[in-house]
């Protein structure tokens, strides 16, 4: 008999790889977002986890064992996102109280626990590198502490298992999502080579030379069910990435050559994708027409900001996944071909040439 999974932020990176794996995996699977996209083997749920009584309505007929929490809203504060995103899991788990059913909640945030939230991202005194779980949190307000608040509080209310899974930069597809380095690169490099502007790494030298780590979304999905479903995995706290490192300076070039572009020479100084990338909203919406791209807003593609701010970090950033290989987790994914098999995957769906 299928056991049921519900899905929330299914229209995200994160989400709707954790529903496609869970539905090859033979589970039923219910995927909830505001506007959830159509997706193979997922019964789609409209929902705002911010309005309470539309949430309750929509969550009656669900009774799912598992849960996976793969979304969050950004606030113009760190005290708004405390409050919004707390909020948003507690009306989740309060609306799915009633049934009885779910017996593990698994929680993704991310690095920003080990880095802090973005009003004071990378700042202060921050744990070594590699970054390990039992490095606890900073002494600073930071939302990804408060949604995991809700977890363990509604877990010792209500006695299901819970598990919390911090990946680093997350690599995957999905239309609209406000963090997406892939995509955003992908269309950055596709812009590089209309217009004849150099391909050239726009974060920090620290991020060029040092060693760092990133999460394919499918090796995250791999590892929701993976903790959902082992009993030594069961009440703790996961870092989550491919099981790689590497370098910039290695990886940019490998990105250009998928793109039949050359790397331009990196100098040593920031020139960030926000400002490089500000007035090229009509270039891309000429390719996508001459292209016949079905997405010809480029702000629903690329998110310059976010691929800002992961490259041009002052630090190097690594992660230690050593807790999840001594509890059997085995997954594998070289990152390098995580970029190539997005960029693969945008290609065949129209939405880069």
């Amino acid at each position: 008999m299928a056991r049921t999974a519900l899905v929330i932020g299914v229209s995200g990176i994160v989400g709707s790889a954790t529903a496609a794996h869970l539905a090859a995996e033979g589970w039923d699977v219910v995927g909830l977002a505001r506007t959830p996209v159509a997706q193979a083997r997922v019964t789609p749920i409209s929902a705002d986890l911010q309005d309470e009584a539309s949430l309750s309505a929509a969550l009656a007929e669900v009774k799912p064992e598992a849960v996976f929490i793969a979304t969050w809203s950004r606030q113009e504060t760190e005290a708004a996102n405390i409050r919004v995103n707390a909020a948003m899991v507690r009306n989740l788990l309060d609306g799915l109280r009633p049934a009885g059913t779910v017996r593990h909640v698994a929680l993704v945030t991310g690095l920003k626990h080990y880095l802090g939230p973005f009003e004071a991202y990378g700042k202060g005194t921050l744990p070594q590198t590699p970054f390990r779980e039992d490095q606890g949190r900073l002494d600073i307000e930071n939302f990804y502490y408060a949604q995991e608040d809700e977890v363990f509080a509604a877990a010792k209310r209500d006695g299901f298992t819970w598990s919390i899974h911090r990946p680093h930069t997350v690599i995957g597809k999905a239309v609209g999502n406000a963090m997406n380095m892939g995509t955003t690169l992908a269309v950055y490099a596709t812009l590089c080579r209309e217009t004849g502007r150099p391909f050239r790494f726009p974060g920090s030298a620290a991020q060029w030379n040092g060693l760092t780590d990133m999460t394919d979304a499918r090796q995250l999905a791999k590892h929701l069910l993976w903790a959902a479903t082992t009993p030594a995995a069961f009440d703790q706290a996961f870092n989550v990435v491919n099981g790689d490192v590497f370098r910039w300076k290695w990886m940019w070039s490998r990105l250009a050559e998928w793109f039949n572009l050359e790397p331009a020479p990196f100098d040593g100084s920031v020139l960030p994708l926000e400002e490089q990338m500000k007035a090229d909203a009509p270039i891309w919406r000429h390719i996508a027409e001459r292209e016949s791209l079905v997405e010809p807003d480029l702000g629903r593609l690329a998110s310059p900001w976010h691929t800002d701010a992961d490259l041009g970090r002052p630090i190097e950033v690594v992660t230690d996944m050593s807790k999840s290989r001594r509890l059997g987790f085995t997954g594998y994914q070289p990152t390098d071909d995580a970029f190539f098999d997005l960029f693969a995957d945008l290609r065949l769906d129209r939405l880069i040439p």
